[in-house]
């Protein structure tokens, strides 16, 4: 079975800037986050599967085509949400998603059946009918998120899909694109910037610095547990700091919370009876997990340093 996505060496220089270096990359189907700065190039890269620019030197296959000698027909299996505002106002959300059905390939009658069926699972079913003009920047997203996933792609290229929304406008988006890749079965690629929205939706995540590739790999891999036991008290922890500090033990506090490397198994014991000498209940302890923060944090002072 052909992979989802693979680049060998594919680079895309404008004026001035690389926005592509030689970039290598291989995924297999899944719900992936690009992630990368502004600038980073992810835009680029999906524009380039796409076809809506053409890259100065490398090659690219998605779903197994060719995005240059066969990018027609790789283009009927693929739905994109672009991140810039496109709808056309003066139109309807059923008109609209519709006619993006009838072009990639759905009979008449199919194309309005399938329209109803999507935007009843994004949220807009009762507003379908309303010009777009009075919609909401959240209902527009939706209606962008509807009309890539109308005609049943096996991949979805989303580009920073919460962009212009509230918290709460953001939260259900994530779960909306997170429903659809696992409910429909459908391989997704969503390009963020934010690292938090990546870690909620996403089994994969691929890193992309200036053009280049920095890493690419599951994402509990990046978030792995680590040698650290991450303890909260109902109380002030210093005490039950103080306690462990004195067995011998080496301990972070920080108000209610304490970080304790696991150096032996005695230490769940400790803090155990530490909590108990301290008068203060235990509310959780567990394994400390990395964050994905984590992986930028520690290449900063690399980066620093190349300077």
């Amino acid at each position: 079975m052909p992979g989802l996505i693979e680049t060998r060496a594919l680079t895309k220089q404008y004026p001035g800037v690389r926005a592509l270096d030689a970039l290598d990359l291989q995924l297999e189907p899944g719900i992936i986050g690009l992630v990368g700065a502004n600038g980073a190039g992810k835009s680029t890269l999906l524009k380039i599967l796409l076809g809506l620019i053409d890259a100065t030197s490398g090659s690219a296959s998605m779903l197994g085509f060719d995005v240059v000698t066969e990018g027609p027909t790789a283009r009927q299996f693929v739905g994109y949400m672009p991140e810039h505002d496109c709808l056309p106002i003066d139109i309807s959300a059923t008109e609209f998603v519709a006619h993006m059905a009838q072009i990639n390939g759905l009979p008449r009658g199919a194309a309005r059946e399938r329209t109803a069926e999507t935007l009843r699972h994004v949220g807009l079913f009762e507003e379908r009918y309303r010009e777009m003009r009075g919609y909401s920047t959240g209902m527009k997203q939706r209606v962008k998120l509807a009309q890539a996933l109308v005609h049943d792609p096996r991949l979805m290229l989303l580009d920073e899909p919460t962009n212009g929304l509230d918290p709460e406008g953001r939260d259900e988006m994530l779960d909306l694109v997170r429903r659809t890749g696992k409910e429909f079965g459908i391989s997704i690629i969503m390009a963020s910037h934010l690292l938090s929205e990546i870690e909620r939706v996403c089994e994969h995540l691929v890193v992309i610095d200036a053009g280049k590739l920095v890493q690419s790999d599951s994402i509990a891999s990046f978030t792995r547990q680590t040698a650290v036991l991450l303890v909260e008290v109902d109380g002030d922890a210093a005490p039950v700091g103080e306690r462990i500090r004195g067995a011998g033990f080496s301990v972070t506090v920080d108000r209610r919370e304490l970080r304790v490397p696991i150096t032996d198994d005695r230490v769940y014991d400790l803090i155990r009876d530490a909590t108990i000498e301290a008068g203060v209940g235990l509310v959780r302890l567990e394994q400390d997990r990395r964050q994905l923060e984590d992986l930028f944090r520690e290449s900063q002072p690399e980066e620093a340093a190349g300077v």
